[in-house]
């Protein structure tokens, strides 16, 4: 579990392909300081297991899927990523519920830039749109974040960075047309999870009146 506020960027070391994945080593010298085998990392919001790791870097193993899915297959040599540890069960919870399990992937269309900060405007899947609330939370790329609009169709949403997210966090260098991992609220999805298995046994019930 994290908090979507992100530690550090770190480098992409190397990311070496083969059939079924990939392992990726990345250069964090922050978050691998206490980093230990079996911990869990969020790289650009993807939680991944550390395999081994030295003073500075650590290597994980991505599965195919994971590649395929979420930005992680773009990376090369030099991407810079957003690292965070898991969180601990004694720390403040500064951002929102991350799991690091990415929904999907939107592509950054838009920046306005302000006087200090910047709204960024972010196409989604259309079956994402409708986790994604005013005022709710997201996460982008592993970093937590207030959602300021939503649109159904097409389907965007925006999102105002400040000063330190544009300074401390990778969202300051996105480019048009990046293509950016998202994790929406799992709030939403246990709700909608909730109200959907809770109205079959309902219905279920009322069927078996009628034929009795």
């Amino acid at each position: 579990m994290f908090t979507g506020i992100v530690e550090e960027v770190g480098g992409v070391v190397a990311l070496d392909e083969s059939g079924d994945g990939a392992r990726l080593t990345v250069r964090g010298p922050r978050v691998v300081a206490d980093a230990a085998h079996g911990d869990s990392i969020s790289v650009n919001g993807c939680c991944l297991t550390v395999t081994d790791r030295d003073e500075e870097t650590f290597t994980v193993d991505v599965m195919r899927e994971s590649l395929d899915k979420t930005s992680l297959g773009q990376l090369r040599p030099g991407s810079p990523v957003n690292l965070e540890r898991a969180v601990r069960a004694d720390a403040r919870l500064g951002g929102h519920l991350v799991q690091g399990h990415v929904d999907g992937t939107g592509v950054v269309v838009e920046r306005r830039p302000g006087d200090r900060w910047e709204v960024v405007r972010i196409e989604l899947p259309a079956e994402l749109v409708r986790y994604v609330a005013a005022k709710g939370s997201i996460a982008v790329d592993g970093t937590s974040l207030t959602v300021v609009e939503v649109h159904d169709d097409p389907a965007w949403f925006t999102v105002a960075l400040i000063p330190t997210t544009l300074a401390e966090t990778t969202l300051g260098v996105a480019a048009l047309g990046t293509l950016v991992n998202l994790e929406v609220d799992v709030l939403a999805k246990y709700v909608e999870r909730l109200l959907t298995a809770g109205a079959a046994p309902e219905a279920a019930g009322q069927d078996d009146r009628v034929e009795a």
